[in-house]
């Protein structure tokens, strides 16, 4: 007995039911991207706080004018040297809190990867600038922070979301103007890079990335 033959609109119907390669093509392309773009995230850390970053650059710009009145070289440095303590517990406090409300760590894998990028060109910058200060060399003190926060920022922000690399970026492009400047631009520099940069990128990522 012989079998008899599939209907044609049978064949057709089953020959339609199947995914069109380049459909299927563009999905895994899709899915791809996805985990991708899962991967990048988890991998970044996103609590850098932009509010924090506002308010380390208030600091910086009531630094610089307290700074600028200054009668000598010594009092000057102690003005930006209680500056950066001051704006260091202001941004590690703001850090530690948009950790916590956005449920991550910094004992985890992306915090621990950006707190040493961080650190290594703010502790060489340290003790340059005490090497400096016992030299009596205070006009390199400028360009030496700029530049060295600039790297820290940079070296940081390649663990965290986009515009933190950029500040350090234009951190280091006013470290290098501040290496050849005279030496009256010193301190408005400092304000331009301490003071500005922060407000300017702390609104920034204040407003992309949840404060």
């Amino acid at each position: 007995m012989s079998i008899p033959p599939t209907p044609l609109s049978q064949t057709d119907g089953a020959r339609h039911s199947l995914p069109e390669p380049t459909a299927l093509h563009d999905h895994a392309m899709d899915n791809l991207r996805f985990i991708r773009h899962t991967m990048s995230r988890a991998g970044s850390f996103t609590a850098v706080p932009g509010w924090g970053g506002v308010g380390m650059g208030v600091v910086g710009l009531v630094a610089a004018v307290v700074a600028s009145v200054q009668a000598g070289p010594g009092a000057w440095l102690a003005v930006w040297a209680s500056a950066a303590f001051v704006a260091t517990a202001i941004g590690t406090a703001a850090m530690l809190r948009k950790s916590r409300r956005a449920g991550s760590s910094l004992n985890a894998a992306p915090g621990r990867k950006f707190v040493l990028a961080l650190s290594p060109p703010l502790v060489a910058g340290s003790i340059i600038s005490a090497a400096l200060v016992q030299a009596d060399l205070y006009g390199l003190l400028p360009p030496i922070w700029l530049l060295l926060y600039g790297a820290s920022v940079v070296s940081a922000g390649v663990f965290s979301v986009r515009p933190v690399p950029v500040m350090g970026g234009c951190f280091m492009a006013l470290g290098a103007v501040a290496a050849f400047a005279p030496e009256g631009w010193q301190n408005p520099l400092l304000a331009i890079g301490f003071g500005g940069l922060h407000v300017v990128f702390g609104l920034i990522i204040a407003r992309r990335y949840g404060g």
